[in-house]
């Protein structure tokens, strides 16, 4: 899938300390893609609920740890599609080491900062002169945890000890202590995160809801390359035979979820899925699961409805997950026939 390569003219601002940040939203609207980055406050950007246009927020956040790709820009166009050609955009740019174990890729996780700003810079103009993306928060560790490693986080519950959190214990917890650092420090009216991380975007909805976080969280679907595999920051560590072993992943989802469709229940699904899994001997499957879309708990076997069939593997060193909605149709059942025979 194609991204874009060259810029507009129309460069975001670029912010690495959290003072720079704040000058850079507190600036009037008409130039705050263009404060110092040391500016002092100069004036309050509106953020009712009543935003320009009529799009119904002025301010919104794209998270993400750098290593750009088309799926993170797919969640730029669509913050910047709802807040308007006059609202705001803001796109964080941080690898939390809060959210990697120990034995982790904290060290090697691809980091080019003039590569993402350039990216987001190709982006279509808002506006003439206005680009896509107004600011780029972009902080050091220090900036983020002055005082080192912080002792007060956010827990994720029981959240965080099933599926992903039962393989990296203690991520999640991770995830929602910097999201909740990032969204007081940017403010958003809303927020967008890819449906890729399924677990991880069902941890933020329920962190925003119990703890009464003034921000809407959006989901946007999954952004896949022409040859169906998830796009990932992690691709990039992929031999072409290990990219050619990946795809099973995305293949074995579609499997199962049209068995779950043509009857077979959820155990067919799994089953289904399972079986392409195996029979590639270069992925090694962590997890495959069938669960509850808002809960991610474990549905009955005799269960009927929304589902989301979920994998975890690991491809030669790299691991990757990726999901699919599934519908769990009635299961099918024999029909008499004439003459007395099933």
């Amino acid at each position: 899938m194609s991204v874009p390569t060259s810029t507009t003219g129309a460069q975001p601002l670029v912010v690495r300390t959290r003072s720079a940040l704040r000058a850079a939203l507190e600036a009037p609207a008409p130039t705050a893609a263009r404060a110092p980055a040391g500016a002092a406050p100069s004036g309050t950007q509106g953020t009712g609920p009543a935003g320009p246009d009529g799009h119904g927020a002025t301010r919104a956040v794209v998270m993400t740890m750098g290593a750009l790709h088309d799926g993170h820009l797919q969640l730029v166009r669509a913050a910047r599609e709802r807040v308007g050609p006059t609202g705001h955009v803001v796109v964080t740019v941080f690898v939390n080491p809060l959210q990697f174990g120990p034995d982790e890729d904290l060290d090697r996780y691809p980091r080019d900062l003039d590569a993402d700003v350039a990216l987001l810079a190709g982006l279509p103009e808002a506006a003439p002169g206005r680009p896509a993306v107004d600011l780029v928060f972009a902080p050091s560790v220090e900036e983020m945890y002055p005082g080192g490693d912080p002792i007060v986080r956010v827990t994720s519950g029981r959240i965080g000890t099933v599926l992903e959190g039962a393989f990296r214990p203690g991520h999640f917890d991770g995830v929602l202590t910097v999201v909740l650092k990032l969204l007081h420090l940017t403010r958003p009216d809303v927020a967008f995160y890819g449906e890729k991380d399924a677990q991880q975007l069902l941890a933020i909805r329920r962190m925003v809801a119990d703890l009464n976080v003034d921000v809407e969280v959006v989901g946007v679907p999954i952004v896949r390359d022409d040859d169906g595999l998830a796009l990932s920051s992690r691709n990039a560590y992929l031999s072409a035979q290990e990219r050619a072993d990946a795809l099973t992943l995305s293949r074995a989802l579609r499997a199962g979820a049209e068995a779950a469709a043509a009857g077979q229940g959820g155990a067919g699904a799994i089953e289904v899925a399972s079986g392409m899994l195996n029979e590639h001997p270069g992925v090694v499957v962590d997890y495959l699961a069938l669960v509850d879309p808002t809960t991610v708990d474990d549905l009955e076997p005799e269960y009927v409805g929304p589902a989301l069939l979920l994998v975890a593997a690991r491809v030669g060193s790299t691991r990757l997950i990726d999901n699919l909605a599934v519908d769990v149709a009635p299961p099918v059942t024999s029909t008499a026939r004439p003459g007395g025979t099933q």
